[in-house]
């Protein structure tokens, strides 16, 4: 496995064969993506930490899915990748929605776990909040912020049957800084729509039946709504919230493993 730091940006690239690019979510890092990796034994596998988040937290300045969208164009044209698959999870769907719209020539395909176009007006207001609880208060105030997303975003199963998935979740997020979780938080607060009748790439979509970030109801009117993609496909996961491959790594490598298959195969 190499390890990149690009413009603060830390990056891990391992494997050989089509290049996959994995985006995570809010409070997450690159190792979001380790339970999946399995299913992309046959790839080369760049997994990357967003301004802001994880490793690349020295990232200065406000954060924004343009600025994301940037860096990780930045990263791709560092480590020589033209069209790559993607793969997301929460915010990072976000993220690549909008790369697969502005930049259809990078995009091959397209892996979304918990995706969302943009927040809902109540949800922005929430995430505010938390910005400005992270910024204030610091370590406390992370690790408030983590108990109440473990209990809200984690499946009553996986609170109850999965202490290694919660301790990861917990984890994570604890892991974060407090200011550079804030403006990651603002950037998905500002996060509007891509243009999805300009995506044209496989879609596969991957969703909890108790994920309330993005609810089955919303990502199949999500699906409807890319009508120009190659395909679609809409998987929901019983007793599974908002963390999918970490609350469901086997079903989510089953899904992602075909998805891929299929790929080959068209």
């Amino acid at each position: 496995m190499a390890f990149h730091l690009i413009d603060r940006v830390a990056v891990e690239d391992v494997g050989e064969g089509d290049a996959v690019v994995c985006v995570h979510g809010l409070g997450g890092s690159s190792n979001t993506f380790t339970p999946l990796m399995p299913a992309l034994a046959r790839h080369r596998v760049v997994r990357v930490d967003l301004p802001g988040s994880g490793r690349s937290q020295r990232a200065e300045g406000p954060l924004s899915i343009a600025r994301f969208v940037e860096a990780l164009l930045s990263v791709c044209t560092r480590l020589n990748i033209g069209a790559a698959h993607w793969v997301g999870h929460s915010l990072g769907t976000i993220v690549c929605q909008h790369m697969a719209a502005l930049h259809p020539s990078r995009v091959r395909s397209l892996a979304l776990f918990g995706p969302l176009a943009a927040p809902p007006d109540a949800a922005r207001a929430a995430v505010r909040a938390r910005a400005a609880k992270a910024r204030a208060e610091g370590l406390a105030g992370m690790h408030d912020i983590t108990h109440a997303l473990v209990n809200a975003s984690l499946s009553a199963d996986t609170r109850q049957n999965q202490p290694l998935a919660v301790a990861f979740v917990r984890e994570s997020l604890m892991r974060q800084d407090g200011e550079a979780y804030a403006r990651t938080c603002e950037a998905l607060a500002d996060a509007q729509p891509a243009a999805l009748d300009r995506i044209e790439a496989p879609v596969l979509l991957v969703t909890g039946d108790e994920d309330g970030v993005a609810p089955p109801q919303a990502v199949r009117a999500l699906a409807e709504k890319l009508h120009r993609a190659k395909s679609t496909r809409v998987v929901v996961l019983p007793r599974c919230g908002h963390w999918t491959p970490i609350e469901r790594p086997d079903e989510c490598q089953r899904e992602l493993r075909a998805f891929m298959a299929a790929l080959q195969r068209s």
